[in-house]
């Protein structure tokens, strides 16, 4: 049984103005509001993308309420389109590696790390491998910074879960609540 997702999108802050409620995938979200200054989701886990077509910055977002940009870890007002992250397992494992393509140190764990640091004496993560469950990978500790979705499967560089430097200083694993 898939598990339902619902997300609104408020133009103003603290869920004022008009709204879009959006249940399934939308890779343009222009046309039902200008820009977006609260979200509350009451089903299922999400990406928002500041640009259409699921590109540009990411911003994960469990059930809760968001009730300005900064709340979400927002650079602006700007939400363009949303997918709902479909997470079928319970179990969550990743490795992660101080080199690209699996090589030199690595650390196998499967919960969240809200400082990297703590387990990891490096600054950067250069590959991953998710072995179980959905992943984000956020620049600096705290959850704080910009925001990667790490699905299932080999990721043998940093560009290839969408950043530009492999910076990580915390990851939090992606629970449906």
């Amino acid at each position: 049984m898939e598990r339902i997702g619902k997300i609104f999108f408020y133009e103003d802050k603290n869920f004022q103005g008009r709204y879009y409620e959006c249940s399934s995938d939308c890779p343009e979200l222009s046309s039902h509001f200008s820009h977006c200054n609260s979200i509350r989701v009451e089903g299922g886990a999400w990406v928002v993308y500041e640009r259409p077509n699921f590109t540009g910055y990411q911003y994960v977002l469990m059930r809760g309420d968001y009730p300005d940009y900064q709340r979400w870890n927002g650079f602006n007002d700007t939400i363009r389109s949303c997918r709902l992250i479909r997470n079928s397992s319970r179990m969550h494992r990743i490795r992660i590696y101080e080199r690209p393509d699996f090589s030199g140190q690595m650390i196998e764990f499967g919960e969240d790390m809200p400082n990297l640091l703590d387990r990891w004496r490096y600054r950067e993560v250069h590959s991953a491998h998710v072995q179980d469950g959905i992943w984000v990978f956020y620049e600096h500790p705290n959850y704080r910074g910009r925001q990667y979705l790490l699905e299932k499967g080999e990721y043998r560089r940093h560009p290839e879960w969408g950043a530009l430097h492999a910076s990580v200083g915390s990851i939090r694993r992606v629970v449906d609540i």
